[in-house]
C-alpha cells in the first residue's frame, strides 16, 4: 500500500553528474516502491536563470530523462512528465501570485545569495520569474496535493513558504490544498574530484553518463593526500578525496584501504585503480539500461507524453476546485 503521494522535480540544466544522482535520484528510485510518485522535468524553472539562451533546453530535457531511466526510474510505477506540458502549473502559479505577499518571497534565504552568485557570473536575474521561483515550486507541489516532498536541508525554507501559501489560500477561500511535508533524504554528499563541492561550474564532476573509460580517467584525477610523495610514505585518509569515494562506493574494502594507506602499503595510483574498478562495476547496470534508451527519442517522448496525460487528469481536478474556491467562472 502506498504511503502517500510524492512530488519532486529537477531542472534540465546540463550534464547530470554523480553528485546529482546521490543527492536526489538514488533516493527517488527507492521511493518509487513505497509512494505514488509524480516526477517532473522542470523546464519552466530552468527559465528563471537561463531564459536568455534556451537553445540547449530540448537536448537537456531528453538527456535528463535518459539519466532518470538509466538510474532505474520506472515509467510504469511513476508519473514522469515535462512541467510545461501541463499548463495548469503556470495557471496555478499565476493565481497563487495574486494572493502571496511580496515580502514572503523576498525573505527566502537563498534568494539574495543566488541573486549575488548568479549575478557575478554575468546573468541578469533581476526578474519576477526568479523572485517567484519558490511560488512556482509551490504550485508544482500543491497542484497534485502531494503530502510529501523529498528535500535536502537547503530546500526547507522553500517548503515552509509553500505551507504558508497553502494556509493563506485555505483560510482566505476554502480548504483545497494539503500542507506538504518534507521527506528528508539521507543522501551522502559526494565531493568533486578536487575536494570542493561537485559542481559543473567548477569543472570537477564525474558525469553520471560516463562510460568505463571516462569514469576511470575522472577517478585518476581525484586528488589525494598532498603530502604523500612516494608509495611507501604513510598517508592520511582523512584529507584524501579518493578515500571519501571509497567510503561511499567501496565499503567492503574501505577498512583495509585505510590501514594500507596509513601504513604506506598501497600507493595512490593503485588505490584509485581499485576505486575505479569498483565504481565501474556499480555503474554497470545503469550503463546497460542507458543503452536501451540511447537514440530512442520517440520512445522517451511517448513516455513523457503518457505521464503528462496522467498528470493533467489530477491537475485539472485541482484547478476546478481552485477556480470554484476563488469564484472564477
Amino acid at each position: 500500500m502506498s504511503k502517500g503521494r510524492i512530488f519532486s522535480a529537477m531542472q534540465p540544466s546540463g550534464r547530470f553528474h554523480l553528485g546529482n544522482y546521490m543527492g536526489a535520484l538514488e533516493n527517488w528510485v527507492k521511493l518509487q516502491n513505497e509512494y505514488e510518485c509524480f516526477f517532473s522535468i522542470a523546464d519552466l524553472h530552468a527559465l528563471t536563470s537561463a531564459y536568455a539562451d534556451t537553445s540547449q533546453l530540448p537536448d537537456n530535457v531528453y538527456n535528463l530523462m535518459l539519466d532518470w531511466l538509466s538510474a532505474g526510474l520506472d515509467p510504469d510505477k511513476n508519473v514522469i512528465f515535462i512541467q510545461s506540458h501541463v499548463k495548469e502549473h503556470a495557471e496555478l502559479h499565476l493565481l497563487l501570485s495574486m494572493m502571496t505577499p511580496l515580502s514572503w518571497l523576498e525573505r527566502v534565504p537563498t534568494y539574495k545569495d543566488k541573486l549575488q552568485n548568479l549575478g557575478s557570473q554575468g546573468k541578469d536575474i533581476n526578474t519576477y520569474g526568479f523572485l517567484g521561483y519558490p511560488e512556482l515550486m509551490t504550485a508544482d507541489i500543491v497542484l497534485y496535493k502531494a503530502g510529501w516532498v523529498p528535500v535536502g536541508e537547503d530546500q526547507q525554507p522553500h517548503l515552509e513558504l509553500a505551507r504558508e501559501i497553502v494556509r493563506r489560500f485555505n483560510l482566505m477561500y476554502k480548504p483545497v490544498f494539503v500542507e506538504p511535508q518534507g521527506l528528508m533524504s539521507q543522501a551522502a554528499v559526494l565531493p568533486g574530484i578536487d575536494g570542493r563541492k561537485m559542481s559543473k561550474s567548477y569543472g570537477n564532476t564525474i558525469p553520471f553518463a560516463a562510460g568505463p573509460d571516462e569514469l576511470r580517467e575522472r577517478v585518476r584525477m581525484i586528488v589525494t593526500d598532498p603530502k604523500r610523495i612516494k608509495k611507501t610514505d604513510k598517508g592520511n585518509p582523512d584529507v584524501c578525496v579518493a578515500f571519501k569515494f571509497h567510503q561511499l562506493f567501496n565499503k567492503e574494502e574501505v577498512g583495509q584501504i585505510e590501514q594500507d594507506c596509513r601504513g604506506g602499503c598501497i600507493g595512490c595510483v593503485d588505490c584509485k585503480k581499485k576505486l575505479a574498478e569498483k565504481m565501474v562495476t556499480i555503474m554497470a547496470d545503469m550503463h546497460v539500461r542507458r543503452q536501451e534508451y540511447v537514440g530512442k527519442t520517440d520512445l522517451m517522448r511517448d513516455i513523457l507524453e503518457d505521464g503528462a496525460k496522467k498528470a493533467r487528469v489530477v491537475a485539472e481536478e485541482t484547478m476546478a476546485e481552485v477556480k470554484e474556491a476563488m469564484h472564477l467562472v
